[in-house]
């Protein structure tokens, strides 16, 4: 079906009533009942802190919950002056709908800037609005992006692959890609809602790094804020994390062929300017179990060695067979051999047409062996500590950049010339 707007009838028409507004924060939500409150109310405190002379809404865009997250929302009492709008999204299931609903009713409300805050944050504070408008309004930036102080096992997914891509990719050093909270300007969320994306997988997943992406390559004013510690609902990376491993890979590699042209033609990185929070108190400690994830990759490798030997090349393919004989007191997979992995793999992607999904699928138990060794090798590390070391692996992603152009322009003149893939038969589950 085909959904020209992600507002329903009443809510168009409330925003209607409304008619502009200086200030949109968005609160994309499902099943969140827990902590929607919490939510609400450190924005609504904020913007009367921060904002009290400007009119502003907040808007609840949520995803159908089952739960009484909706009721909860409309409950909760914000300040007199401002706005509140709960509503159910329409379109494909998924924060990426959630978050079109949300740039419609800032461009339709003619608001000067657009925030979005995550719904499970527990760690919120008020001072969080003024973090994320503040660069929009007083320094006319167009895209905030977040920085947290995160636990180091806290994004394992953003410190192992994605900071490091998009920097090299783009230019950019943007710490949290897929952060989750951001500011825009109207502007860009006009831009954003017009875009014909809301259709595709961006709508179910992948719209933080599409977001970041696209305010890269069409050249917005962009900075980062920091919003101090980020408590949320965290998950063990080799018990919660492969489906979400499997969504931004796949978002990631759509967006390369996208924006081939554009990477290309970028050489190191930039800092950007950072606003924000002061201060690196060491955040709550996350879990995680070690064994399992050396497990999920050693069974990984029984199935798909075979399958991973035709994609790697042969140096990567060794060095991956090396880390399936280790221990786990012992157990590495190098940096230099991470770097290469990815972006054969990215480089795989592009040649594949078909079965993508399952290409990625195949990948995922790389992926744990690669959080198992910065686990072990960050075990004694503050997490202020192994920062350093994700920094030194994103210089690492940097200095690779060339092999990456090389092996993706052989791989597109095979897809090019239309050369047949071996047929790969995947093996049977044990």
């Amino acid at each position: 079906m085909h959904y020209d707007t992600a507002l329903r009838a009443y809510t168009a028409k409330r925003i209607e009533e409304i008619d502009s507004a200086d200030i949109l924060v968005g609160v994309p939500c499902y099943n969140n009942e827990s902590t929607i409150a919490h939510v609400i109310q450190m924005i609504t405190h904020g913007l009367a802190k921060h904002y009290g002379g400007r009119r502003s809404v907040i808007f609840i865009a949520d995803g159908g919950s089952t739960d009484d997250t909706r009721e909860a929302a409309k409950e909760f009492q914000i300040k007199p002056w401002q706005e509140k709008i709960v509503s159910i999204y329409r379109g494909p299931a998924g924060k990426g709908t959630a978050l079109r609903s949300v740039f419609e009713a800032a461009d339709r409300l003619n608001v000067s800037v657009c925030a979005m805050v995550d719904s499970d944050l527990r760690s919120i504070t008020a001072d969080w609005v003024k973090y994320l408008l503040d660069p929009v309004l007083e320094k006319g930036y167009q895209f905030v992006a977040p920085v947290y102080v995160r636990h180091k096992y806290d994004g394992t997914i953003t410190n192992n692959i994605v900071y490091n891509l998009t920097r090299a990719l783009y230019g950019k050093r943007i710490r949290q890609p897929i952060g989750g909270d951001f500011a825009i300007s109207r502007d860009v969320a006009k831009f954003y809602s017009e875009q014909d994306v809301w259709l595709t997988d961006v709508a179910r997943f992948g719209i933080d790094i599409w977001m970041t992406t696209s305010a890269i390559t069409q050249g917005f004013r962009i900075c980062q804020s920091n919003l101090g510690v980020k408590i949320h609902d965290v998950k063990d990376p080799g018990q919660h994390l492969g489906p979400m491993f499997r969504q931004v890979l796949s978002a990631l590699f759509s967006l390369m062929e996208r924006y081939e042209s554009y990477w290309k033609g970028i050489k190191g990185s930039e800092t950007l300017e950072t606003f924000g929070f002061e201060g690196a108190p060491e955040p709550e400690p996350v879990k995680v179990n070690l064994d399992l994830l050396i497990d999920l990759f050693k069974t990984g490798y029984q199935q798909l060695s075979p399958l991973w030997r035709d994609i790697f090349d042969e140096e990567s393919f060794k060095q991956i067979s090396q880390t399936a004989c280790m221990d786990a007191k012992d157990f590495h997979l190098p940096t230099e051999s991470w770097v290469k992995i990815l972006y054969e793999l990215a480089a795989t992607y592009r040649l594949w047409t078909v079965n993508r999904n399952k290409l990625v699928d195949m990948m995922t138990p790389l992926y744990y062996a690669r959080v198992a060794s910065f686990v072990r090798q960050s075990r004694d590390m503050s997490s202020r500590e192994a920062e350093e070391l994700v920094e030194e692996q994103a210089v690492r992603f940097e200095e690779q950049k060339d092999y990456l152009i090389e092996i993706w322009d052989q791989k597109s003149e095979l897809a090019a010339r239309s050369v047949s893939r071996p047929k790969v038969e995947c093996p049977a589950a044990p």
